[in-house]
């Protein structure tokens, strides 16, 4: 019983820590209350191929892994368009959130301490704190080092659907076939941020771009930089890591695969019969036919597969 009053006091501080963290996100960029729900957007890709973009979620609770997404994004966008890669990624979510009929969560106006924010002694900002592994398996969550000034939601408030802000990487080309895009999916009243790497990536002095906002810096000592950062990161990770594992599927990707009507046993025939892919490739339509547990309409499917290109 002691060890899981212990265990309850420890998640209600991380709650109160990442609270902070929301906190001071909501101040840098001039929201009228802490986000709930923000999700971050980064693609991944090799002069194009295997293309895909990833969202990762963070709220109260740290990252939540299990609303993390995935995209595979579509052959026709041209190789290597970032934009044009953002904008389906984009229109997808919010498309889908629209007709999944998502309640929208009222828009953000001017965060009463936004005025402030950025030139304010590092007293009065929201108090800085640390990442630390969340309950849930997700790589990070928050232990406060100071207090936070709003009240945090209810412990059993549900985790909402609607992202309260949007972050993506990238600067000004990015910022606005984001804003585009989510306009036309009507999700133009979510906070949208573009994160603009710093002079020689430097990872300090990245520059942010919003709607009604020039260009801007965060103080250097700023927490919410330091939590932006983090969340970049995991958004970066995360779709290497997807990126990766599509790139490792598809070369290891049987030509066998892609044949309609060859199912894992018509396979395992094809390759008992003949030994390799390529000599199965090389057969005649003949030779295809007489494999074992292979039809005549199998076979013929075989051969016009590789042969009529």
């Amino acid at each position: 019983q002691k060890n899981a009053h212990e265990a309850l006091a420890r998640k209600l501080a991380d709650n109160a820590g990442q609270q902070s963290l929301l906190s001071a996100l909501g101040v840098a960029f001039g929201m009228a209350k802490a986000p709930r729900r923000v999700e971050v957007y980064d693609n991944s890709h090799i002069m194009g191929t295997n293309a895909v973009g990833g969202m990762v979620v963070a709220g109260r609770d740290g990252f939540m892994k299990s609303h993390y997404r995935t995209f595979n994004i579509s052959s026709d966008t041209i190789a290597g368009d970032d934009f044009g890669m953002m904008r389906e990624v984009l229109k997808r979510r919010f498309s889908r959130l629209a007709k999944e009929g998502a309640a929208a969560e009222p828009p953000s106006g001017p965060h009463p301490e936004a005025a402030v924010s950025q030139d304010a002694p590092e007293g009065d900002r929201a108090s800085a704190t640390i990442l630390r592994d969340a309950p849930d398996g997700a790589p990070q969550d928050a232990v406060s080092a100071g207090t936070d000034e709003s009240a945090p939601d209810p412990d059993d408030a549900p985790f909402p659907s609607r992202p309260d802000l949007v972050i993506v990487d990238g600067g000004k080309g990015q910022f606005e076939a984001a804003r585009k895009i989510m306009a036309e999916c009507g999700a133009g009243d979510i906070a949208l941020v573009a994160i603009a790497k710093g002079e020689d990536r430097n990872a300090m002095r990245e520059t942010f771009f919003m709607v009604g906002r020039e260009p801007f810096k965060l103080p250097p000592r700023d927490p919410a930089l330091y939590f932006i950062q983090r969340l970049r990161d995991e958004a970066h990770r995360f779709a290497i890591g997807t990126h990766r594992a599509k790139r490792k599927r598809d070369i290891t990707k049987n030509p066998l695969d892609e044949i309609p009507g060859i199912g894992p046993a018509r396979k395992r025939a094809l390759l008992l019969h003949f030994g390799t892919v390529k000599a199965i490739q090389r057969a005649k339509l003949d030779d295809l036919m007489k494999t074992p547990g292979v039809n005549a309409a199998t076979a013929k499917a075989v051969h016009d597969h590789f042969h009529e290109r």
